[in-house]
């Protein structure tokens, strides 16, 4: 079509009518000889003026008219724009939606299961995917286009604070998903109630309410909360609930949660903590002892902080203390009977009611003087029987005693347990400078570490006796005012060493073994039990080097103290003796010798006084000279 030109509209009727013939024509354009009138035909009203390719000519005004008119019959769509289509058609997987492009677009029914009675005439929202796809087909969703509708709402009621209503679709990893105006939302589990739930398929398919809590532009993704709508609720309970709190008020609460420390109440809207030493007036060692998870119960409040929204809940207060309401039995010198509810190291605590305690210190267990550890006597949850020493109501304290509950043997000790007399005990204790020995509950005495034995020494008790050996004993000495007994074992024997002075004399020499060595030198067992020690200078041998651990040789005694109980021994004064023997019998050897040649010079010498020196005297003499000159040297 050329610019000034458009179809003629007539042109199918200008191509139907009727052609004049050649004869027609010839007959026209021949020269009348007489005038004759033709007959009318269907060209008469033909226009002429139209050319050979039926175009007429139309003014620039008309053009622009008609060309308008021609673009107002296209429709013109972008890719990701939301339209308004027609159902013209419906098949059994699709619905043919009419958007006035120049062809229909195909949408699968999946995507109207919320219409099911969509019908041929209905219009519906559709977003373009495509144009124009591989194929050349109109894409179309309405999936899509209620997606960004539905974002849209999202997004505006999450600046809002609007309530929606969504219906849990489906559990996943973490929390559920949530159908929101037709858009899939995220709820976490800790958002789905103030209450922990771990039970989440119970909500898939139920119809809640939610408030949107987070969006996400970029990946076009929400979360939702049906949290936040509790606890928005929650908190208007609860500033009432404050606005009327007063200390000391009685409240009923539910216990919702029980922890080591305490338990939490729920005071209908508002939570309170319930401390544990406020649960009982008796020791407890954990709430559940006393408190059940959802158990209703009236609490008084004992303080709160409108700040920081924290209430402070007793329930021990509701009833009056124990010691207010002492039984008249228990008086100074009554005997109770209690559980151990605490050990320290000076004594344990016996509970005699819920809330009354006496401590049993560790002097008032037994009579015996011995050290007792608390903490092995006494096991918490045993009973025992005591005797109440003193008892201070206004203070609440009380102390009582076991031991006081039967005689004390230390009055008649002198009648059981003379001096001299012997006994056999048992080990209780061991310290590093003696043994702890009962001879019976409540009697007993130390043996000192120097009372074990009489011929060994020992660094530790422990290399003698253990706890719990059975061990003889003899009564040393009676100290009735501090309640101490002398004991000793040893002493069961006589003292081997006023026999053992004449054997071990200084000078003697004995075999003996190395058992142990150390900085100073080497201990030595010798026969009849006896130890004895060498310094480290007494340990060398003749060739230089020194007697070993578990070696035996020969030692000689060079210290024996009776009262000490010591005996001091070296290896080396006996090779050193030898040897020094050994040079005097070489010394007095020479010395005599030197003797009988000066004895044979002086002989010479008075015989040649009268007679002339011959050369042989003086042959004699030279030899005489140079042998007394290399025993000078020597």
């Amino acid at each position: 079509m050329s610019e000034n030109n458009i179809v003629n509209p007539n042109a199918e009727a200008q191509e139907n009518a009727p052609v004049a013939t050649e004869a027609t024509t010839a007959t026209t354009n021949a020269p009348a000889q007489t005038e004759v009138e033709a007959p009318a035909t269907a060209h008469d009203d033909f226009d002429w003026s139209v050319d050979k390719r039926n175009v007429s000519h139309y003014t620039k005004e008309e053009q622009e008219k008609y060309d308008q008119v021609y673009e107002n019959t296209f429709v013109q769509i972008e890719d990701g724009e939301l339209v308004e289509g027609l159902v013209v058609g419906l098949t059994k997987t699709d619905g043919v939606i009419n958007i006035g492009f120049k062809s229909d677009g195909l949408i699968s029914l999946n995507e109207f299961r919320d219409l099911p009675s969509l019908s041929i005439g209905d219009k519906v929202e559709v977003m373009v995917v495509e144009k124009e796809d591989r194929q050349g087909h109109l894409h179309l969703s309405r999936r899509s286009a209620r997606i960004f509708r539905a974002w849209e709402k999202i997004v505006e009621v999450h600046k809002t604070g609007e309530i929606v209503t969504g219906t849990v679709t489906s559990k996943t990893k973490g929390g559920l998903i949530v159908d929101v105006f037709g858009m899939e939302t995220f709820l976490p589990g800790s958002q789905i109630d103030v209450k922990p739930v771990t039970d989440y398929d119970q909500f898939v398919g139920k119809s809640m309410e939610f408030k949107v809590v987070k969006v996400n532009e970029t990946i076009k993704n929400a979360v939702v909360s049906h949290k936040a709508l509790i606890e928005s609720d929650i908190e208007a309970q609860r500033a009432e609930i404050i606005s009327k709190l007063e200390k000391g008020q009685v409240l009923e609460g539910t216990v919702k949660n029980i922890t080591d420390f305490g338990a939490f109440m729920d005071l209908g809207g508002l939570d309170g903590l319930l401390y544990i030493t406020d649960i009982s007036w008796g020791r407890i060692s954990h709430p559940s002892e006393v408190l059940k998870l959802d158990q209703k119960l009236n609490v008084v409040v004992l303080d709160f902080d409108d700040d920081k929204k924290r209430i402070s809940l007793g329930l021990k207060q509701l009833t009056p203390h124990p010691w207010d309401v002492l039984p008249e039995t228990i008086v100074e010198g009554a005997k109770v009977k209690g559980k151990v509810v605490n050990i320290e190291d000076y004594g344990a605590f016996l509970e005699i009611l819920p809330g009354v305690e006496g401590l049993v210190h560790v002097s008032e267990i037994t009579w015996a003087n011995t050290p007792i550890n608390a903490k092995e006597f006494f096991k918490l949850g045993d009973e025992h029987e005591a005797k109440v020493v003193t008892l201070d109501k206004e203070a609440r304290k009380m102390s009582l005693s076991i031991k006081q509950l039967t005689e004390d043997p230390w009055d008649t000790i002198e009648n059981k347990f003379p001096e001299n007399s012997k006994h056999a005990g048992l080990v209780k204790n061991i310290t590093p400078y003696g043994v702890f020995v009962e001879l019976e509950p409540g009697i007993g005495g130390m043996i000192h570490i120097s009372d074990l034995s009489w011929l060994k020494r020992f660094n530790h008790p422990s290399e003698y006796v253990k706890v719990g050996d059975s061990i003889d004993t003899i009564i040393l000495a009676i100290d009735k005012e501090n309640r101490k007994l002398q004991l000793g074992h040893k002493q069961l024997e006589e003292d081997p060493w006023n026999a053992l002075e004449d054997t071990f004399a200084i000078g003697s020499i004995h075999e003996g073994t190395v058992i142990r060595k150390d900085d100073k030198g080497a201990i030595v067992q010798l026969p009849y039990g006896l130890e004895g020690f060498v310094p480290n200078r007494h340990l060398a041998k003749e060739d230089g080097s020194s007697v070993a651990l578990d070696e035996t040789n020969n030692f000689v005694v060079i210290e024996f103290d009776r009262n000490e109980k010591r005996i001091v021994l070296s290896h080396a004064r006996i090779w050193e003796q030898a040897q020094h023997a050994a040079e005097e019998a070489v010394k007095k050897e020479a010395r005599a010798e030197q003797e009988s040649t000066k004895q044979a010079v002086k002989n010479i010498q008075s015989q040649n006084k009268n007679e002339k020196t011959t050369l042989g005297d003086l042959g004699a003499l030279a030899e005489i000279k140079a042998k007394l000159k290399e025993e000078e040297k020597g």
